[in-house]
């Protein structure tokens, strides 16, 4: 049973996973905005921004999720993609992570009593901004890695080199017929 499951996680598990924090990055700013404006207005602003608090929590912990998985490809990306090329996505991705992690706490001061909570709204609201910027950057260099670098390579089954042997594929840039 335990293999059927296994069988079931994507292999690389890095590509299949990124897209949440980075879809997390781009709905984060809308929730906080959203959350800010309605708190406001409502009796019970905690519970408003405890939403937004909730999708924080979840990009913070989906891009940890997704700077570990990619720290587990690296040693097999690194042999077919500059070393510049992949320790500028490393740091974009550290970046990131860290910055959401900081907004997540800045976010929960919003959950407090007093008059920190409104102030602590707004700052996370900014940062939600931030994380946004930042999560461009990290896809950005990702994408540079897949598509300029060819680091799927380093997963593409090559022809001639035997069944379930993994290595990098030989990149071309000449154009198919059928790519018109």
């Amino acid at each position: 049973m335990l293999a059927s499951l296994a069988s079931l996680i994507p292999d690389p598990l890095h590509p299949a996973i990124v897209h949440l924090p980075m879809a997390l990055a781009v709905l984060a700013p809308l929730f906080a905005v959203g959350a800010v404006i309605v708190a406001r207005r409502s009796m019970v602003p905690r519970k408003i921004w405890s939403v937004a608090v909730a999708v924080l929590l979840a990009l913070s912990a989906s891009a940890w999720a997704s700077s570990e998985t990619g720290e587990d490809q690296e040693n097999r990306v690194e042999r077919v993609v500059p070393k510049a090329a992949l320790d500028g996505h490393e740091d974009a991705a550290d970046n990131f992570l860290w910055l959401s992690v900081g907004v997540l706490v800045v976010a929960s001061a919003g959950l407090l009593p007093g008059r920190i909570a409104a102030p602590a709204r707004l700052v996370a609201t900014a940062g939600s901004v931030l994380l946004l910027v930042a999560g461009y950057r990290v896809g950005h260099t990702g994408g540079e890695l897949v598509y300029t670098h060819g680091a799927a390579s380093a997963y593409v089954k090559t022809a001639g080199s035997g069944a379930g042997v993994v290595g990098p594929a030989p990149l071309t840039s000449q154009r198919r017929d059928d790519d018109d």
